[in-house]
């Protein structure tokens, strides 16, 4: 399938779709309610043909600044995370509604760059959006503003929209912008900029295409959403940057709405396991039986039963070796176990595992999403 079209999520199993400020809040803090109703049936209509849905929204500071009565001044780091705490309850209650209007769960998920970028964190928040995924729920997920201060915050939802991706292995990712997509420049300076429809690589020429943020709530800008392309193509994700002010904007693109799209060269399930295979540094090692290595082999998990032996000292989430008895590297893959309670679930079934180690974990000490064969 072409990135643009008719049908462009027709071969999409998950979709991530990102909402800025701007779209969701007006200038006086009220929620748009119509328009966020709209963006939830198309949603729910999206979701109804099986699709798994993740939202990334912004908000919760443009709504919490007016309930506490700090207007549209510049805020403190302080006052910022005030009024995040004090609009995400807000936020969180406006997307219950309109997606329970349609029938549909909302779960809210907040997270910090660690949850999606420190392995062992990575896992959790991975595994909680599966699960929620699997549940039939749409997780509504935004920045935890509350607790992080400017070091170590996404500093804009566009990032953490691509974030999100990967960690999901999503198909694609919608950013709903103020602007239908990139453009050869500023279109509101530059009557002669020309829309680009399809960019299949970040070339220089690209982005220096990117311009300023414009004023408003919203703190990204075109260098943001390149930036976000960048996380996403490296996902195998692609990605659109989308008109988000009509009505129905998901529905829209759907109809050949204009819009870029982002295309990358690889699935998200390849990519993923290419990032294992090559960009992580083992920490230890498994050892495994011969009929574990001819399962492995058929795409299946790794299970504690089919380990012989455990060498090295890692933690959950790290990246561990799987040999066979040989000695020979069979694959790569993340751990979702430490060392120790590897060790002490080694050849046991998986249904042994909460009696042995006292908490009931995964079934699987690496599960096939995050096994690399032939490393």
């Amino acid at each position: 399938m072409t990135a643009r079209g008719s049908a462009p999520f027709a071969d999409v199993r998950r979709l991530v779709v990102k909402t800025g400020s701007a779209l969701i809040v007006d200038d006086s803090g009220a929620i748009r309610a119509e328009w966020l109703a709209g963006l939830a049936a198309d949603l729910a209509a999206l979701k109804s043909r099986g699709l798994e849905l993740a939202v990334v929204t912004s908000g919760a500071v443009a709504i919490g600044r007016w309930k506490l009565g700090f207007g549209k001044r510049v805020l403190r780091i302080e006052e910022k995370q005030a009024a995040a705490a004090a609009g995400q309850v807000w936020l969180a209650h406006a997307w219950a509604e309109a997606l329970g209007a349609r029938g549909v769960v909302a779960a809210q998920v907040l997270l910090t760059p660690e949850d999606t970028e420190a392995r062992r964190r990575h896992l959790n928040a991975r595994a909680t959006i599966a699960k929620l995924l699997e549940a039939g729920a749409v997780p509504v997920i935004n920045e935890n503003d509350t607790v992080a201060t400017e070091e170590i915050r996404f500093g804009d939802n566009d990032r953490l929209a691509a974030r999100v991706a990967q960690m999901a292995s999503a198909d694609a990712l919608v950013l709903l912008s103020d602007i239908d997509g990139l453009y050869t420049a500023d279109p509101h300076k530059d009557p002669s900029a020309t829309h680009i429809a399809e960019v299949r690589e970040l070339t220089a020429e690209i982005e220096a295409m990117a311009g300023e943020a414009r004023p408003g709530y919203s703190s990204g800008g075109m260098v943001t959403k390149l930036g976000a392309a960048r996380i996403a193509l490296g996902a195998g994700c692609r990605m659109a940057i989308a008109l988000g002010k009509r009505a129905n904007p998901l529905l829209a693109l759907e109809k050949d709405a204009r819009a870029t799209w982002f295309v990358p060269q690889a699935s998200p399930a390849s990519a993923r396991k290419r990032w294992i295979a090559s960009t992580v540094a083992p920490a230890g090692a498994v050892t495994v039986d011969a009929g574990a290595a001819a399962a492995l082999a058929k795409g299946k998990s790794l299970l504690p039963a089919g380990v012989t032996a455990v060498s090295g000292e890692f933690d959950r989430g790290d990246a561990i070796r799987v040999l066979d008895a040989a000695g020979r590297e069979l694959a790569r893959g993340l751990s979702a176990y430490s060392a120790a309670d590897a060790r002490a679930i080694k050849g046991r079934k998986s249904a042994e595992i909460e009696e042995l180690l006292g908490y009931r974990g995964r079934d699987e000490l690496i599960h096939r999403d995050d096994l690399a064969m032939g490393a």
